[in-house]
């Protein structure tokens, strides 16, 4: 095995919040503030780190959005992609939250975890094919921030998913992109994935691998959602 990776994987594709950069955490700050400043007009509990986990983490921006609003039975018109962030729409509030995470990512920065830069380092030096697939628009901003730019070869993010008309996590579309985008077929390519939706989707795209990146404390649900492996750091594969 290479990189705690089985024989004939040669590229490995990564999701980026949770797995490369610590950014997840800002994203779940910007969401809870968003949906709590709309539950407390309409009455409604707090967003919890329960819904955030179960309706949220790892999907496309507005499928976020729809997920967690058909939860508490609240009902808004779709609008579109162009909607300011104040309006109560559901593409309204997905830009109301992305503002509000580039404000934080603007104020805070962004950080890699030192131990998934030595993984890319050292799967870059064994010769792999590396790509990153992340549901997030923001995905440029933070590999330049972060500065893991310079080990990718490949990008699919929220704005591919987009441009491309691709179903989001779960599903293994944006992860069947990366790997046609480094032109490998997906049994030759692994997943990391810290997200439930995303180990599903790297199971339902039959990969050669999927590595669970244990950042919430949930590693029997990352395995029991497909993850052949779960690591709480990548650098425990080195």
């Amino acid at each position: 095995m290479t990189l705690g990776l089985p024989d004939g994987i040669t590229a490995c594709l990564f999701d980026l919040d949770g797995v490369l950069t610590s950014t997840a955490v800002l994203h779940r700050r910007a969401w809870k503030r968003t949906f709590d400043a709309l539950l407390a007009q309409r009455g409604e509990p707090e967003f919890t780190e329960s819904d955030y986990v179960r309706f949220v983490d790892g999907r496309p921006r507005y499928d976020g959005v729809r997920e967690f609003l058909a939860s508490r039975k609240v009902v808004l018109p779709e609008g579109d992609h162009d909607d300011p962030p104040e309006a109560d729409t559901v593409h309204g509030v997905g830009n109301r939250k992305n503002e509000l995470l580039e404000e934080i990512i603007t104020e805070e920065g962004v950080s890699p975890y030192p131990g998934s830069v030595d993984y890319v380092r050292a799967a870059r030096d064994a010769g792999l094919a590396i790509a990153v697939v992340t549901s997030s628009a923001n995905a440029e901003k933070v590999l330049r921030a972060s500065d893991l730019a310079q080990y990718v070869q490949a990008r699919v993010d929220g704005v591919t998913i987009v441009r491309d008309g691709l179903k989001g996590k779960p599903a293994p579309d944006s992860f069947l992109a990366g790997a046609r985008a480094l032109g490998v077929p997906p049994e030759r390519a692994a997943v990391f994935e810290d997200a439930l939706a995303g180990v599903q989707a790297g199971r339902a795209g039959a990969f050669g691998f999927v590595v669970g990146v244990d950042r919430a404390d949930q590693a029997d649900a990352l395995a029991s959602h497909g993850a052949d492996v779960v690591v709480a750091d990548l650098a425990e594969l080195l």
